[in-house]
């Protein structure tokens, strides 16, 4: 389970909140030899994302792949909320099958200037 404060402090640590970074899901699924594993299956534009106080959930949503977010659109907003919403989780709606998926960690992508957020299916 990762939070707000999670994603803000790792972009800091890891891109150094380098703008230009094109925001993309990640998806890991297990390894069917061996179920502790688990293996990189693809990624994908995220679009809109959304802070909902109700569910304490920051939203992403995966995109049509013509719209890029970029950490330069996302990290301001979330900077100014409150101590209370930076533990809110984050979590990812891929399509109708698979919603309110939990981020299970984070990742970068130098070669494309892209940072991942991982789900597991």
């Amino acid at each position: 389970m990762k939070f707000i404060i999670d994603l803000i402090e790792d972009v800091r640590e890891q891109i150094q909140n380098q703008e230009h970074y094109i925001v993309k899901a990640g998806l890991l699924k297990e390894d069917a030899r061996d179920s502790t594993k688990l293996r990189y299956a693809g990624e994908a534009l995220l679009g809109m994302e959304k802070v909902n106080d109700d569910t304490k959930e920051l939203l992403f949503k995966v995109g049509d792949n013509s719209t890029e977010m970029r950490i330069g659109a996302l990290i301001p907003p979330l900077l100014i909320l409150g101590m209370e919403a930076m533990m809110y989780e984050l979590k990812m709606d891929v399509n109708s099958q698979y919603r309110n998926m939990e981020i299970v960690g984070f990742g970068k992508n130098e070669e494309t200037s892209s940072y991942l957020l991982f789900i597991k299916i």
